[in-house]
């Protein structure tokens, strides 16, 4: 399997760093050991799996280690407020296990920039990774990603506009994500609040706390779309879930209590109290 893959990678993996011969063989090695340790059942925990090569924090290990033990059975993946798809939680999925997908985001410059660096910098499957610029809303986000040809099961859902995030996923139904990787606003603590949608709403809007929902109204929507939590970034705000007919022996459910323990958390509960007073549902079902 490793000499197939390295044989097909060799021609593409010419950029130091990021991408490279070096980074895909010791992913490819990884997928190979995690597969390994599922047959002997002495997987690791999650928290245990984090790597950055794309993505802003350790992001990149623990999706990898997801889709390991999901065989990689769906290489595919939308993500929004992805900027220019670069420092993303898709690109490593892309450059080293063949995924390809959607990056759609309402920055034109950063659209354009994705697309230079991507067209120079291809993976070998035969089908482009896709850049769309477009205002997210609720009312045109199906219509979006039908618009590319995409709907059906997808293996990554990925979203972090710095607004209504809930709001865009809870509206969501042309797809059917494996994993989904969303944020979560830890700033609100254990408090069961979402703010109300703004169609218009842009960041930072009236205070750059004031939008977003908290990792327990997050976690009460993806359980009502069919998803469990299985973990975060070690910061505690992009919370990872997992489609609940998959990996129900392997990967268990975690409590958002324990994915809010970073000494962090407790300086973003400080910035709260300066909008704790403003409007809030407490249920956005």
């Amino acid at each position: 399997m490793i000499k197939h893959y390295l044989k097909k990678y060799l021609k593409y993996y010419k950029v130091k760093g990021k991408i490279s011969l070096k980074v895909n063989f010791q992913q490819l090695r990884l997928v190979e050991h995690y597969q390994a340790l599922r047959e002997e059942n002495s997987l690791p925990s999650i928290d245990d799996t984090g790597l950055k090569i794309f993505s802003q924090f350790e992001e990149d290990g623990k999706l990898l280690y997801l889709f390991s033990l999901l065989e990689m059975s769906n290489r595919t993946f939308i993500e929004f407020g992805s900027d220019d798809g670069i420092n993303s939680n898709s690109a490593n999925l892309y450059y080293h296990h063949m995924f390809t997908g959607l990056f759609m985001d309402g920055n034109p410059d950063a659209i354009d920039r994705g697309k230079h660096f991507f067209s120079r910098h291809k993976n070998v499957n035969p089908k482009p990774v896709i850049f769309k610029e477009a205002h997210i809303k609720v009312d045109n986000i199906n219509q979006l990603i039908k618009d590319t040809g995409m709907e059906g099961e997808i293996g990554l859902l990925s979203i972090d506009i710095d607004g209504n995030d809930y709001w865009i996923w809870k509206a969501m139904d042309v797809v059917q994500p494996q994993v989904v990787i969303i944020e979560t606003h830890n700033e609100f603590g254990m408090y069961d609040i979402v703010v109300p949608y703004d169609s218009e709403y842009i960041y930072p809007g009236k205070h750059p706390t004031y939008h977003g929902a908290s990792p327990i109204a997050m976690t009460k929507l993806a359980k009502h779309k069919g998803y469990r939590l299985v973990g975060s970034n070690d910061l505690g705000f992009n919370f990872i879930y997992l489609r609940n007919d998959l990996l129900q022996d392997e990967v268990p459910e975690v409590s958002v209590d324990s994915l809010l323990q970073h000494p962090s958390n407790t300086e973003a509960r400080e910035r709260f109290k300066e909008v704790e007073d403003w409007e809030y549902l407490t249920d956005g079902l």
